[in-house]
């Protein structure tokens, strides 16, 4: 009997524990060869780029080639947040770029290349896409994957303890160097329009100040909390800023948007709130640490292993249960799955009068308000 065979691919910015969710799926599917029913599991290089390039660039994912990677950060079979197939920047014969619908056509070659089924694994633009294979006749099962932890479906996405864990080592070592220099320090951490690794980070550091997407800033309220640490004798600040947080009267801090990738690019804000703090009288001395796709890099912690692990087998299974068109999720400490059009539906913002929220500002933490 001839193996049936399925396609995964990783999409968007790399994250700690996807090699993980490739390992749970490959292995769950070697447990089928047992019963009779063989599965051949395919990778698609750089998201779906493997599968619409010519020549195709499929790698077989198999137990030599997953062997060991659960522990591993980023992904084997690579990804990229460029080149979305629902607006694919195609040239045109005078040079200019046209974004054209390939949905349709990435179908039609999906199934011409005998993939009965997908498993994308991704953040909410990644799972977009596989709503829109879904609804174009493509069975697909997506798998949450992002730092930010900004799919409401979920309770949370692998790589997000990781980032956080990245984030809470670097601060610190801040609060250690601003306490010798009587220094400001502000580091800038990342979570898109969501200001979760920020929240956790400040709580988990102990930060004076923490400035979220969510909560707009008065940089009157900033300063007036700098000078109050300065002026009892402790005389040093540490602050963590989403990279997606504004002041009241500002907007927020982005670069110029690239072809063939949605998402504007946010970062700089730590640069901006340094400058308003310095145009707003603060003499203190002021540092800031950006760091960047640090929080996307290394070993996966235990957690993510754990939960990246899990997705995986559970993402197969309902390929083998023919649950098309869900996205596996972990809610209320159980693994399950949500249709798509509800996990890109739902997007997680920090509630500015939760539980973490009230828990932060009872241990003292400012957010600027």
């Amino acid at each position: 009997m001839s193996a049936k065979k399925l396609l995964v691919a990783t999409g968007g910015g790399d994250c700690p524990g996807l090699n993980a969710v490739i390992r749970g799926i490959v292995k769950r599917a070697a447990r089928e060869s047992e019963n009779g029913r063989n599965w051949e599991v395919w990778g698609s290089m750089e998201a779906f780029k493997g599968i619409m390039d010519d020549p195709l660039r499929l790698i077989r994912l198999d137990g030599g080639a997953t062997s060991g990677i659960h522990v591993r950060g980023g992904t084997i079979i690579k990804t990229t947040n460029k080149g979305n197939p629902m607006a694919y920047p195609e040239k045109q014969a005078d040079g200019t770029f046209k974004e054209v619908d390939k949905i349709p056509w990435l179908v039609d070659r999906m199934k011409s290349q005998g993939f009965e089924a997908v498993v994308n694994i991704g953040g909410d633009g990644s799972q977009a896409i596989s709503q829109a294979l879904h609804e174009a006749g493509m069975p697909v099962i997506g798998v949450p994957k992002t730092i930010d932890n900004d799919l409401g479906a979920t309770d949370f996405t692998f790589g997000f303890q990781t980032a956080v864990q990245t984030a809470t080592d670097a601060f610190d070592r801040l609060v250690t160097t601003a306490n010798s220099h009587h220094r400001v320090m502000i580091m800038e951490v990342m979570g898109r329009n969501a200001g979760w690794i920020a929240l956790y980070t400040a709580i988990a550091g102990g930060a004076e100040i923490c400035l979220i997407p969510e909560i707009p800033y008065d940089i009157d309220v900033v300063v007036k909390r700098i000078r109050e640490r300065y002026n009892d004798g402790r005389g040093f600040v540490n602050i963590v800023v989403a990279e997606g947080a504004f002041a009241k009267e500002g907007s927020v801090t982005a670069g110029e948007g690239e072809l063939g990738r949605d998402a504007v690019r946010l970062g700089g804000v730590a640069y901006t709130l340094s400058e308003q703090l310095k145009s707003a009288g603060v003499e203190a001395d002021i540092r800031e640490t950006v760091l960047g796709h640090i929080q996307r890099g290394g070993i996966p912690i235990a957690y993510d292993r754990v939960l990246a692990s899990v997705f995986g087998v559970k993402a197969f299974e309902l390929v083998l249960d023919g649950k098309y068109g869900e996205m596996v999720v972990l809610k209320n400490n159980s693994f399950t799955s949500v249709p798509l059009a509800k996990a890109i539906a739902d997007y997680n913002y920090v509630d500015p009068e939760g539980t973490l929220v009230n828990a932060a500002k009872g241990l003292g933490i400012s957010f600027g308000i």
